[in-house]
């Protein structure tokens, strides 16, 4: 199985213009998330819109494609960078046996042995999708569950695979008062990091958007309402997404007390 890591990275952000060049105490966002993907994989490559990004990534020796700036998310990127970095030959040769792995831009503390669960979801040519969960713990608080930007996950203990994700609190314990939800109950959030079969990345970029996907703003589910499975890894490993200028000061006093 080969296995190529691709970083989608804009500079445009709502909440935080331009953070994949933010500082972290002397590298920037994206050059960390950079250098954690390649302890684990040979091939990386950041996929970005921008060429301010372009050139940083080059200046620290990085691989970089340039893409379009019409993408409507980080899927359709990657498939675009897969494109760029192949030619048709040598993808008409290894599609079914390569395996492309969506890192995010963001998430400068990723660690290798989370990128290696992943991989290991490929231990089985049924598996098309894979992506991280992770329990939450007796440290969380309700205000973490019930917390919209944090998607959760109902997985099977069986096939291993996600049966649903939402932003709202799944599974629903009904006939349990919700400040004992976490004691007894069994919740997942999802690591929004993803890896998919080139050719099964080929055909969920052709998807037209579902009824779900549009309600919850998760393009996994169009994956699932189209039939696709997704294979689920567990993790226990706290990730650090910067979606804000707070996050990235929370992330730098991380960094100065664990890097």
């Amino acid at each position: 199985m080969k296995y190529i890591g691709i970083i989608p990275a804009r500079y445009g952000s709502t909440r935080f213009p331009g953070k994949p060049l933010a500082d972290i105490c002397g590298k920037s966002v994206i050059r960390r998330v950079y250098e954690q993907v390649s302890k684990a994989l040979d091939t990386v490559v950041v996929a970005t819109d921008d060429e301010r990004i372009y050139d940083a990534v080059e200046s620290f020796g990085g691989k970089v494609v340039m893409t379009s700036a019409s993408h409507r998310c980080g899927t359709d990127r990657c498939l675009e960078a897969y494109q760029g970095i192949t030619t048709p030959v040598w993808r008409a040769q290894n599609d079914t046996d390569t395996v492309i792995i969506n890192i995010q831009g963001d998430e400068p503390f990723i660690q290798p042995e989370q990128i290696e669960t992943l991989m290991a979801c490929f231990d089985t040519p049924e598996t098309q999708i894979a992506t991280l969960v992770r329990p939450f713990t007796a440290e969380d608080s309700m205000e973490d569950l019930e917390n919209p930007n944090t998607p959760k996950v109902v997985w099977s203990q069986i096939t291993g695979e996600a049966l649903l994700f939402s932003r709202s609190v799944i599974p629903f314990l009904r006939g349990i008062d919700r400040s004992g939800w976490l004691k007894q109950g069994r919740f997942f959030r999802h690591i929004g990091i993803y890896a998919y079969r080139a050719d099964i990345l080929e055909q969920i970029t052709r998807l037209q958007p579902s009824p779900a996907e549009l309600a919850e703003s998760l393009e996994q589910l169009r994956w699932l309402e189209n039939g696709y499975r997704i294979r689920v890894g567990q993790t226990t490993v706290p990730t650090i997404g910067i979606d804000t200028p707070e996050d990235l000061q929370h992330a730098i006093e991380w960094y100065k007390y664990n890097g």
